[in-house]
Protein backbone atom coordinates (compact mmCIF):
# COMPACT_ATOMS: atom_id res chain seq x y z
CA UNK A 1 0.00 0.00 0.00
CA UNK A 2 1.27 3.42 -0.87
CA UNK A 3 2.01 6.55 1.92
CA UNK A 4 1.96 10.07 1.36
CA UNK A 5 5.79 10.49 2.19
CA UNK A 6 6.03 14.06 1.75
CA UNK A 7 4.18 17.19 0.41
CA UNK A 8 5.68 20.96 -1.01
CA UNK A 9 3.26 23.73 -1.29
CA UNK A 10 3.21 26.97 -2.74
CA UNK A 11 0.62 29.93 -3.91
CA UNK A 12 1.88 33.12 -4.58
CA UNK A 13 -0.23 36.21 -5.65
CA UNK A 14 2.26 36.59 -9.30
CA UNK A 15 4.11 39.27 -10.69
CA UNK A 16 1.58 41.56 -11.30
CA UNK A 17 -1.32 41.03 -9.18
CA UNK A 18 -1.56 42.74 -5.53
CA UNK A 19 -4.18 40.41 -4.02
CA UNK A 20 -3.59 36.12 -4.09
CA UNK A 21 -7.57 35.02 -4.99
CA UNK A 22 -5.66 31.25 -5.02
CA UNK A 23 -5.12 28.96 -2.25
CA UNK A 24 -4.07 25.77 -0.70
CA UNK A 25 -5.11 23.87 2.41
CA UNK A 26 -3.60 20.64 3.22
CA UNK A 27 -5.03 18.12 6.23
CA UNK A 28 -2.91 15.10 6.90
CA UNK A 29 -4.80 14.15 9.92
CA UNK A 30 -8.37 13.73 7.34
CA UNK A 31 -5.90 13.12 4.15
CA UNK A 32 -7.46 16.11 2.81
CA UNK A 33 -5.75 18.33 0.29
CA UNK A 34 -7.53 21.01 -1.56
CA UNK A 35 -6.46 23.58 -4.28
CA UNK A 36 -8.30 26.62 -5.36
CA UNK A 37 -8.47 29.22 -7.82
CA UNK A 38 -10.88 32.27 -7.08
CA UNK A 39 -12.58 34.78 -8.97
CA UNK A 40 -14.12 38.21 -8.58
CA UNK A 41 -11.77 40.86 -7.60
CA UNK A 42 -9.61 42.09 -5.10
CA UNK A 43 -11.57 41.67 -1.75
CA UNK A 44 -13.99 39.44 -3.03
CA UNK A 45 -12.25 36.18 -4.75
CA UNK A 46 -9.67 35.80 -1.80
CA UNK A 47 -12.75 36.19 0.53
CA UNK A 48 -14.90 33.61 -1.12
CA UNK A 49 -12.34 31.65 -0.74
CA UNK A 50 -11.80 31.11 2.79
CA UNK A 51 -16.13 30.66 3.03
CA UNK A 52 -15.93 27.90 0.35
CA UNK A 53 -12.91 25.98 2.22
CA UNK A 54 -14.02 26.64 5.75
CA UNK A 55 -17.21 24.66 5.02
CA UNK A 56 -15.53 22.37 3.17
CA UNK A 57 -13.35 20.96 5.86
CA UNK A 58 -15.90 21.34 8.46
CA UNK A 59 -19.20 19.40 6.73
CA UNK A 60 -16.38 16.54 5.11
CA UNK A 61 -14.64 16.14 8.84
CA UNK A 62 -18.17 15.86 10.32
CA UNK A 63 -19.91 13.61 8.03
CA UNK A 64 -17.01 11.53 7.62
CA UNK A 65 -16.29 10.95 11.72
CA UNK A 66 -20.05 9.85 11.79
CA UNK A 67 -20.76 6.32 10.47
CA UNK A 68 -24.92 6.70 10.80
CA UNK A 69 -24.40 10.18 8.81
CA UNK A 70 -26.90 10.90 5.76
CA UNK A 71 -25.48 11.95 2.08
CA UNK A 72 -28.07 14.52 1.30
CA UNK A 73 -26.77 15.83 -1.66
CA UNK A 74 -24.98 12.96 -3.53
CA UNK A 75 -24.28 9.09 -3.75
CA UNK A 76 -22.77 6.12 -5.79
CA UNK A 77 -22.07 2.87 -5.43
CA UNK A 78 -19.06 3.55 -7.45
CA UNK A 79 -17.20 5.38 -5.19
CA UNK A 80 -16.07 4.64 -2.30
CA UNK A 81 -17.46 6.54 1.18
CA UNK A 82 -14.60 9.09 1.59
CA UNK A 83 -15.18 10.12 -2.11
CA UNK A 84 -18.92 10.71 -1.54
CA UNK A 85 -18.19 12.58 1.69
CA UNK A 86 -16.38 14.87 -0.38
CA UNK A 87 -18.38 15.41 -2.67
CA UNK A 88 -21.45 15.94 -0.54
CA UNK A 89 -18.80 18.51 1.28
CA UNK A 90 -18.26 20.34 -2.00
CA UNK A 91 -22.25 20.32 -2.76
CA UNK A 92 -22.80 21.97 0.84
CA UNK A 93 -20.05 24.27 0.81
CA UNK A 94 -21.82 25.78 -2.61
CA UNK A 95 -25.81 25.61 -1.38
CA UNK A 96 -24.42 27.86 1.68
CA UNK A 97 -22.03 30.21 -0.38
CA UNK A 98 -24.21 30.27 -3.69
CA UNK A 99 -27.35 31.36 -0.99
CA UNK A 100 -25.30 34.64 -0.50
CA UNK A 101 -23.56 35.21 -3.45
CA UNK A 102 -26.37 34.89 -5.63
CA UNK A 103 -28.42 37.89 -3.38
CA UNK A 104 -25.56 40.31 -4.55
CA UNK A 105 -25.20 43.22 -7.34
CA UNK A 106 -23.19 40.88 -10.10
CA UNK A 107 -19.84 43.22 -10.01
CA UNK A 108 -20.08 41.94 -6.50
CA UNK A 109 -20.12 38.40 -6.79
CA UNK A 110 -17.27 36.11 -6.38
CA UNK A 111 -16.44 32.07 -6.79
CA UNK A 112 -13.93 29.85 -7.36
CA UNK A 113 -12.31 26.40 -9.48
CA UNK A 114 -11.04 23.58 -7.10
CA UNK A 115 -9.72 20.76 -7.09
CA UNK A 116 -10.29 17.92 -3.79
CA UNK A 117 -8.14 15.19 -3.23
CA UNK A 118 -8.80 13.01 -0.22
CA UNK A 119 -6.61 9.67 0.47
CA UNK A 120 -7.96 6.44 1.63
CA UNK A 121 -5.04 3.89 1.91
CA UNK A 122 -3.67 3.62 -1.69
CA UNK A 123 -6.46 4.97 -3.29
CA UNK A 124 -6.70 8.83 -4.46
CA UNK A 125 -10.56 10.52 -4.88
CA UNK A 126 -9.85 13.80 -6.42
CA UNK A 127 -13.22 15.95 -7.04
CA UNK A 128 -13.12 18.78 -9.57
CA UNK A 129 -14.85 21.74 -10.65
CA UNK A 130 -13.79 24.59 -12.82
CA UNK A 131 -10.12 25.04 -14.35
CA UNK A 132 -7.72 23.63 -11.87
CA UNK A 133 -5.31 20.45 -13.52
CA UNK A 134 -4.10 17.78 -11.95
CA UNK A 135 -0.98 15.25 -13.15
CA UNK A 136 0.21 12.39 -12.30
CA UNK A 137 3.71 11.60 -13.06
CA UNK A 138 4.41 7.61 -12.87
CA UNK A 139 7.50 5.90 -13.76
CA UNK A 140 8.71 8.66 -16.54
CA UNK A 141 4.72 8.48 -17.70
CA UNK A 142 3.32 12.35 -17.15
CA UNK A 143 -0.71 11.78 -17.49
CA UNK A 144 -3.35 14.06 -16.85
CA UNK A 145 -5.82 12.83 -14.25
CA UNK A 146 -8.30 15.66 -14.38
CA UNK A 147 -9.00 17.99 -17.13
CA UNK A 148 -9.94 21.20 -16.62
CA UNK A 149 -13.63 22.63 -17.33
CA UNK A 150 -12.87 25.25 -18.89
CA UNK A 151 -13.23 27.51 -22.25
CA UNK A 152 -10.37 25.45 -23.03
CA UNK A 153 -12.60 22.07 -24.45
CA UNK A 154 -14.48 24.71 -26.97
CA UNK A 155 -11.16 26.20 -28.58
CA UNK A 156 -10.27 24.55 -31.74
CA UNK A 157 -6.64 25.03 -31.36
CA UNK A 158 -3.81 25.70 -28.80
CA UNK A 159 -3.07 29.02 -30.09
CA UNK A 160 -2.50 31.35 -26.84
CA UNK A 161 -3.92 28.72 -24.75
CA UNK A 162 -3.51 31.18 -21.54
CA UNK A 163 -6.82 33.05 -22.98
CA UNK A 164 -9.32 30.02 -22.98
CA UNK A 165 -8.94 28.94 -18.94
CA UNK A 166 -11.96 30.98 -18.12
CA UNK A 167 -13.99 28.24 -16.01
CA UNK A 168 -17.06 26.63 -17.31
CA UNK A 169 -17.87 25.48 -13.57
CA UNK A 170 -17.09 26.80 -10.23
CA UNK A 171 -18.53 27.35 -7.04
CA UNK A 172 -20.69 30.38 -7.04
CA UNK A 173 -21.06 30.50 -11.04
CA UNK A 174 -24.31 28.08 -11.42
CA UNK A 175 -27.21 27.55 -9.03
CA UNK A 176 -26.17 23.69 -9.66
CA UNK A 177 -22.03 22.54 -9.15
CA UNK A 178 -20.94 20.57 -12.04
CA UNK A 179 -18.13 18.04 -9.97
CA UNK A 180 -16.14 15.40 -11.80
CA UNK A 181 -15.18 12.73 -9.84
CA UNK A 182 -12.01 10.91 -10.53
CA UNK A 183 -10.61 7.59 -8.14
CA UNK A 184 -6.70 6.85 -8.69
CA UNK A 185 -5.05 4.07 -7.33
CA UNK A 186 -1.40 5.57 -6.38
CA UNK A 187 1.46 3.29 -6.27
CA UNK A 188 4.84 4.39 -4.29
CA UNK A 189 7.27 6.50 -6.35
CA UNK A 190 4.15 8.69 -7.89
CA UNK A 191 4.21 12.39 -7.72
CA UNK A 192 0.91 14.01 -7.89
CA UNK A 193 0.88 17.53 -9.36
CA UNK A 194 -2.34 20.08 -8.33
CA UNK A 195 -1.93 23.31 -10.73
CA UNK A 196 -4.03 26.09 -11.38
CA UNK A 197 -4.02 27.96 -14.58
CA UNK A 198 -1.83 30.65 -13.43
CA UNK A 199 0.92 27.81 -13.51
CA UNK A 200 -0.26 25.27 -16.18
CA UNK A 201 -1.54 27.43 -19.22
CA UNK A 202 1.70 28.66 -20.33
CA UNK A 203 3.61 25.37 -20.29
CA UNK A 204 3.68 22.25 -22.48
CA UNK A 205 3.36 19.06 -20.91
CA UNK A 206 6.75 17.82 -22.23
CA UNK A 207 7.72 20.80 -20.04
CA UNK A 208 6.03 19.98 -17.17
CA UNK A 209 7.29 16.23 -17.32
CA UNK A 210 11.12 17.55 -17.54
CA UNK A 211 10.78 20.01 -14.35
CA UNK A 212 9.64 17.13 -11.90
CA UNK A 213 11.98 14.46 -13.42
CA UNK A 214 14.96 16.77 -12.55
CA UNK A 215 17.50 16.81 -9.67
CA UNK A 216 17.24 17.46 -7.11
CA UNK A 217 14.10 15.92 -5.63
CA UNK A 218 13.04 18.80 -3.58
CA UNK A 219 9.61 19.47 -4.48
CA UNK A 220 9.25 23.04 -3.29
CA UNK A 221 12.25 23.74 -5.57
CA UNK A 222 10.45 22.37 -8.66
CA UNK A 223 7.39 24.54 -8.06
CA UNK A 224 9.56 27.49 -7.96
CA UNK A 225 10.92 26.69 -11.02
CA UNK A 226 7.51 25.99 -12.66
CA UNK A 227 5.97 29.61 -11.50
CA UNK A 228 9.70 31.31 -13.04
CA UNK A 229 8.86 29.92 -16.02
CA UNK A 230 5.17 30.73 -16.39
CA UNK A 231 6.22 33.78 -15.49
CA UNK A 232 8.98 34.45 -18.15
CA UNK A 233 6.03 33.74 -20.58
CA UNK A 234 3.87 37.02 -19.16
CA UNK A 235 1.87 35.18 -16.64
CA UNK A 236 -0.27 37.75 -15.09
CA UNK A 237 -2.23 35.67 -13.10
CA UNK A 238 -2.06 34.05 -9.26
CA UNK A 239 -0.15 31.10 -9.04
CA UNK A 240 -0.66 27.78 -7.21
CA UNK A 241 1.00 24.10 -6.84
CA UNK A 242 0.51 21.51 -4.60
CA UNK A 243 2.69 18.29 -5.22
CA UNK A 244 2.07 15.18 -3.25
CA UNK A 245 4.90 12.86 -3.29
CA UNK A 246 3.92 8.23 -2.73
Amino acid sequence: MAHLKSYSAKTHQGPYLHINEDDIDVDLINNLFLIFDGFGGSGIGNQCIETIKNNIKQFYTRISADAESTLPFFYSAKYLLEGNFLANAMHYSHKLFSKENFKKDMSQRGGASCVAGCLSESILTLASVGNCSVYILRKGILQQAVVPDSLANLSTDNYMKYFHTAPMSAFGLFEDLHLILTEVRVADGDLVVMLTDGVYSRLETPELKHILEKSPENSGQKISELFDISNSRGNLDNQSALILQF
